[in-house]
């Protein structure tokens, strides 16, 4: 792993006060490496990972929630091959997934994708269990399930063996029966539209009503697309894979274009055996 932007420690700490704080904690992650350079292409420790990924803070967020997104495309555009994202990823991307996951609140992700890539409840990691607590978080993220039919198979480990409650967002015309399938699972149904479906802004704000303000969304390329039209969407961690797929397999967000595109901005970029790792955040 190496980083390539931004280029130097001073240039990071020039974009604002938050930066610096990152550019300190990357410099007490050097050190504990035994002086090894951030740029040079070595395996990055988990606490260096975590350094480089860590949430913005108050001063950037004001305290609302901020939602990021991690999703994995090939050079040609794919999200997925065969129906699933990893056949496309790598060891280091699976590092910075960990990652991410363990720096959440909570983890967004639609139906689909549960049922497409076969999602378990999120481990406690002994790697950053300290660090969780500190920030009085949960031994693990919650994840946050998006549904409106709630067509979920509720007997999976997702809904009877997580550490932490799982979440299930729908909306307020969701079929009772399946609401109550769900509370008899073990899960917290969290309405977040008036109709059937989930309303975006609202399953953030009820999210973060929760205390879950450090928000990470896995996919699929649906949610991610309805968060990118409802402007909710704060920081994109973009893994480009060094694959060419053809065919025709879905980008990272779907659904309707937005009117304007939305400018995001590059705030860093990392390199591991040809993959790169790219951080954007609105602009």
């Amino acid at each position: 792993m190496r980083r390539l932007f931004p280029v130097t420690e001073e240039t990071a700490a020039q974009d604002s006060a938050a930066d610096a704080g990152r550019a300190r904690a990357r410099a007490a992650a050097y050190s504990a490496a035994g002086g090894v350079g951030e740029h040079a292409d070595r395996e990055w420790s988990l606490a260096e990972l975590a350094a480089a990924y860590a949430y913005p803070g108050q001063d950037r967020t004001g305290g609302a929630a901020w939602l990021r997104a991690n999703m994995v495309s090939t050079l040609d555009g794919a999200a997925q091959h065969e129906g699933r994202s990893q056949p496309i990823s790598g060891a280091a991307d699976m590092r910075i997934f960990g990652t991410l996951r363990a720096l959440a609140d909570a983890v967004v992700v639609g139906a689909e994708t549960v049922r497409r890539e076969g999602y378990r409840p999120a481990r406690a990691r002994a790697d950053f269990a300290a660090a969780r607590e500190a920030a009085g978080q949960g031994p693990a993220p919650a994840i946050a399930v998006v549904s409106a039919s709630l067509e979920l198979d509720f007997s999976l480990p997702l809904f009877t063996e997580p550490l932490v409650p799982t979440l299930v967002l729908t909306g307020a015309a969701a079929d009772p029966e399946r609401i109550t399938a769900a509370e008899r699972a073990g899960a917290r149904v969290v309405i977040a539209g008036d109709g059937a479906g989930v309303d975006p802004a609202r399953a953030v704000r009820a999210l973060a009503g929760l205390g879950h303000t450090r928000l990470l969304s896995e996919g699929g390329p649906r949610l991610l697309g309805r968060f990118i039209a409802a402007g909710v969407l704060d920081e994109l961690c973009l893994t480009l894979s060094p694959m060419l797929t053809a065919g025709d397999a879905q980008r990272i967000a779907g659904g309707p274009q937005v009117a304007v595109p939305r400018r995001f901005a590059l705030v860093s970029l990392l390199e591991d055996a040809g993959y790169l790792f790219a951080r954007y955040q609105r602009s």
